[in-house]
C-alpha cells in the first residue's frame, strides 16, 4: 500500500497540472471568500438603516465558529478544479498506455485502481488543507474576539473532505469510463454545470425533490447554505433547519454511492480488455 502511495505521489508531483491546480486553488479559495467578505463588509458599514438591518440579518458569517461552514460552502463551488485534474490523471494512463505497463511491471489490476483511489485521496486532502487554512485565517481576521470559539463547528472540515472525495470520485468514474481526456472533461463540465443543476431545479418542484438523489447533488447536500440564510424569514429558517437535519441522511447516501462507484471500477477493470 505504501509503495503505491509513494509511486502515485512521485507521478503527481512531477505532473505540472497538479501544481497548476494547487496554484489555482490557492488563489480561488481565498479570492472567492475575500470577494464575499468585501461585499459583506460593504453591506454592514455605515450608519444607515439598511446597513444596520444587514448587520442584524447577516451577523458575521466569517467569524468563528461560522467561518468553517461559510468558507466550506463557498469553497465547495470550486471542487470542479481538482475534478478536472483527476480526469486528466486517469485519462493520461490510457493515452500513454501506462496502465498496461503497470500490469507488465507486476501490478495486479486491483492495484492499478487502488493507485487511482490514492490519487483522489491525495487531491482531496490537499484541497481540504487549503480550505482549512483559508477558513482559519478568515475566522481570525473577521473577529479576533471570537477566537475562543474556534473549536465549534469543526465538523465542516471532514464534511468538506467527504464532499470533495465523493465528487472527485464521480469525476474519476467519467474519466475511467470515457478514457479520452477532452471528451470526458467536456461531458463532466456539461453535466456538472448545466445538466444536473437543471434536473435538480426541475425535480425539486415537479417530482417531490427527486433531484436530491443525483450523483453530485447527494454530496452537495452535506454542506448546506451558510447559517445566515436562516434569518430571511420563517420559510428560510425552516428550510435551513431541515437542510442541517438532513446532513446525516445525505452522508449515508454519499458513502453508499462513493463505495458503489469504486466497487464498480474494481469490477470493470478486472474484466476490461487492456
Amino acid at each position: 500500500m505504501f509503495s503505491l502511495i509513494k509511486i502515485e505521489w512521485l507521478k503527481i508531483k512531477k505532473y505540472p497540472a497538479f501544481w497548476w491546480m494547487l496554484a489555482i486553488v490557492t488563489l480561488t479559495y481565498p479570492g472567492t471568500n475575500m470577494m464575499f467578505y468585501y461585499i459583506y463588509s460593504k453591506s454592514i458599514s455605515g450608519k444607515e438603516v439598511a446597513n444596520n438591518v444587514a448587520k442584524m440579518l447577516l451577523g458575521n458569517p466569517f467569524a468563528f465558529p461560522e467561518t468553517w461552514h461559510t468558507v466550506a460552502f463557498l469553497s465547495s463551488v470550486f471542487i470542479i478544479i481538482p475534478s478536472i485534474l483527476v480526469i486528466m490523471l486517469v485519462t493520461n494512463e490510457y493515452n500513454y498506455k501506462t496502465h498496461r505497463q503497470n500490469i507488465i511491471d507486476g501490478w495486479s489490476r486491483n492495484q492499478f485502481v487502488t493507485s487511482k483511489l490514492f490519487d483522489v485521496l491525495i487531491i482531496s486532502l490537499v484541497s481540504t488543507i487549503m480550505f482549512t487554512l483559508v477558513a482559519g485565517i478568515f475566522g481570525i481576521y473577521a473577529d479576533p474576539d471570537n477566537f475562543n470559539r474556534w473549536a465549534e463547528q469543526l465538523q465542516y472540515i471532514p464534511l468538506f473532505f467527504i464532499q470533495t472525495f465523493a465528487q472527485l470520485t464521480v469525476a474519476f468514474l467519467m474519466g475511467f469510463l470515457i478514457k479520452k481526456a477532452f471528451i470526458a472533461l467536456g461531458f463532466f463540465l456539461f453535466y456538472d454545470l448545466i445538466l444536473e443543476k437543471i434536473a435538480v431545479g426541475y425535480l425539486r418542484f415537479k417530482s417531490n425533490d427527486l433531484g436530491r438523489f443525483l450523483p453530485l447533488e447527494i454530496s452537495n447536500r452535506i454542506l448546506p447554505w451558510p447559517a445566515f440564510t436562516n434569518r430571511f424569514g420563517k420559510d428560510a429558517k425552516d428550510w435551513y433547519v431541515k437542510s442541517v437535519a438532513a446532513i446525516p441522511e445525505f452522508l449515508i447516501y454519499t458513502f453508499i454511492l462513493t463505495a458503489a462507484i469504486w466497487a464498480f471500477c474494481y469490477y470493470l477493470h478486472k474484466r476490461r480488455d487492456l
